[in-house]
């Protein structure tokens, strides 16, 4: 039996932010920079349709840079989630990595465990969430979101939306995203097929 109040663990879509959910808009800082990319908002629609846990996971390495601090990644985070909340898409959270590889020698600079292609964020989500990882993917448009994917052996999708049309041609063979899609609504499509959630009730 199942005791009563406990979640079952669902399926997670792991979303890169900038490029695949957002505008690339190159160390974003500003909140007043958020502008969800076209068919963004209708994709995490469809994963709350489907009672998928919506979670974004961003590097930020502008943290270790020097070109902003953490209350600037979060204030960014807060409104991302804020803008789509608002057109009735639920984000769950968005987990972001401040650091830079210790090799950059960079002030501040360290090797970590949450930069992607490293699972650590995902790690953080399944203790802050009952997360199914077993039926969970990856969206991003960078190396990074599909070196994920393979850490977590989950698929991975690219998206040609970012740097998604340069990483594209530069991927090597090991990092082959299991579908490439022109935006974040075509990859969740692309999941939903896969996946025979067109043909199952909402959640």
């Amino acid at each position: 039996m199942i005791a009563s109040g406990v979640e079952q663990p669902r399926p997670a879509a792991f979303l890169d932010r900038d490029g695949t959910l957002i505008v690339e808009r190159e160390f974003l800082s500003d909140p007043d920079g958020v502008e969800p990319l076209p068919g963004a908002v209708e994709a995490v629609r469809l994963l709350n349709h489907w009672g998928y846990h919506v979670i974004g996971v961003t590097n930020q390495s502008g943290v270790a840079r020097g070109f902003y601090g953490t209350a600037e990644v979060e204030a960014v985070n807060a409104r991302t989630v804020s803008v789509f909340a608002g057109a009735d898409a639920r984000i769950d959270q968005i987990y972001y990595c401040p650091h830079y590889p210790a090799s950059s020698g960079l002030p501040g600079a360290r090797d970590c465990d949450c930069r992607k292609p490293r699972r650590g964020m995902i790690d953080q989500a399944c203790r802050d969430l009952a997360i199914d990882l077993e039926r969970s993917f990856v969206v991003g448009d960078r190396a990074a979101d599909m070196g994920l994917a393979r850490t977590i052996g989950v698929p991975g999708c690219l998206v040609l939306t970012g740097y998604g049309l340069r990483e594209r041609d530069t991927l090597p063979a090991d990092l082959a995203p299991a579908c490439v899609a022109d935006t974040l609504l075509d990859a969740i499509r692309w999941w939903g097929e896969r996946a025979g959630l067109f043909d199952t009730p909402p959640v």
